[in-house]
């Protein structure tokens, strides 16, 4: 690496006090690991910081997703995603299925991998959001929760089509959905088909521009089959019934 490449690199991380000396220690031995040590502490801290701001909490890795459980899941398509090809195009995401056939679980292993490509990202559910949007009582702070919405590289909707909503609720999903469109990356997860969503927003005007939002430049990708964590429980319920109670013999 020469000199030119390592003031570069010193002042992309406001190492003033080094710059400041750089005829002094512009030959030293130990300039190159210092700036290393400082690039790889920094990107170590940014990605602490930005897995704490996105909020995706625990999950299982797609190594360990039961593939053979779902009757109809595209697995090329969903480890396409993980490439985030999507988010260079701006597209959105939008995974459909019943409850507990891994939509949140697959859309969490997105966030991640979004994460540590350097984007940030956050993931919330949609009765979090819409809760909180519509709980705001003046327009400034309105404004300014939606732009904190607005902002990240991916935001994940989580769980759209688990409750229903009023139409103010409906009007400030659509408001969010519109400042992302075309300039930011969306991904939601619904257990709803888009043709039964004005049962999720019953009355709502919007809903029709809404979905025409979400699914322009967008992949959706369905899923189907039985609940895994229906299963899961069935299968402890099992075990506890099989193990032998103490002091029986």
């Amino acid at each position: 690496m020469n000199a030119e490449q390592l003031h570069e690199r010193a002042t992309a991380l406001h190492l003033n006090g080094v710059l400041a000396h750089w005829p002094e220690v512009v030959t030293c031995d130990w300039l190159p690991t210092l700036v290393a040590w400082e690039e790889e502490e920094r990107t170590r801290r940014s990605l602490e910081r930005r897995l704490r701001d996105a909020r995706i909490g625990r999950f299982k890795l797609l190594a360990d997703f039961d593939w053979a459980w779902p009757t109809r899941c595209d697995r090329g398509a969903i480890e396409g995603l993980m490439e985030l090809g999507f988010m260079s195009e701006a597209a959105n995401v939008v995974l459909v299925g019943p409850n507990g056939v891994g939509k949140s679980t697959l859309a969490k292993n997105v966030a991640h991998q979004a994460l540590i490509r350097g984007h940030t990202v956050r993931f919330t559910t949609a009765g979090e959001l819409l809760g909180d949007l519509a709980a705001l009582d003046s327009d400034a702070a309105l404004r300014r929760r939606l732009r904190h919405y607005a902002s990240p590289d991916l935001l994940v909707i989580d769980e759209i089509g688990y409750l229903s909503y009023s139409n103010r609720h409906a009007d400030l999903l659509f408001e969010l959905v519109s400042r992302r469109y075309e300039t930011k990356s969306t991904l939601v997860t619904t257990n709803k088909a888009f043709s039964a969503w004005s049962e999720v927003f019953p009355n709502a005007s919007c809903v029709v521009s809404l979905i025409d939002r979400l699914v322009h430049h967008s992949e959706v990708v369905a899923i189907e089959g039985e609940s895994y964590r229906l299963k899961e429980a069935k299968e402890r319920a099992e075990q506890r019934t099989r193990k032998p109670r103490k002091g029986k013999s």
